[in-house]
């Protein structure tokens, strides 16, 4: 495909999920798929006729095992963030039908134990997870994320220690 044909594809709705636990850290996994340093937030297509408050919920449940009864919602991105693919991506994922994803963004407080994780609990998409600090983010995520995961950070600052 060309530069010209990728930016007339449309965005992917998505939403994403910053899952914080009792001591302000945020849940990352390693993504299962990559071979390189790969982590990143909970997120996941929007499936048609779903809110995307119903979808991260789902999201969160599929990639991580976590039940929403687990977990209480405190915010809500603004307005949709968008990342665009690098070019040699476009065609690798999602049958080239997407030029990228618009995301809606969901800060959630995590009320569980680590036990209450499992990755196995759907198509596992993650090999691996762990908290980080906030602020360790952006250099955890693939350079084609970074400004999404700063953007989300900004939104969502006054939630975070």
């Amino acid at each position: 495909m060309t530069p010209d044909e990728i930016s007339r594809l449309p965005y992917r709705k998505n939403v994403g999920v910053m899952l914080l636990n009792a001591q302000g850290a945020v849940f990352v996994g390693q993504r299962k798929d990559s071979d390189l340093p790969a982590w990143q937030m909970p997120q996941g297509g929007i499936d048609p006729g779903e809110d995307s408050r119903t979808a991260a919920l789902r999201e969160l449940q599929e990639e991580t095992g976590i039940a929403p009864d687990r977990v209480e919602i405190m915010a809500q991105s603004s307005d949709w963030v968008r990342y665009d693919l690098p070019h040699d991506l476009v065609q690798k994922l999602w049958k080239g039908r997407w030029r990228g994803q618009e995301q809606k963004w969901f800060l959630m407080r995590f009320l569980g134990s680590d036990a209450d994780v499992d990755l196995t609990a759907h198509d596992e998409e993650f090999s691996e997870w762990r908290w980080i600090e906030p602020a360790e983010l952006p250099g955890q995520i693939v350079p084609f994320k970074r400004a999404v995961y700063e953007t989300v950070l900004e939104e969502f600052s006054e939630y975070l220690g």
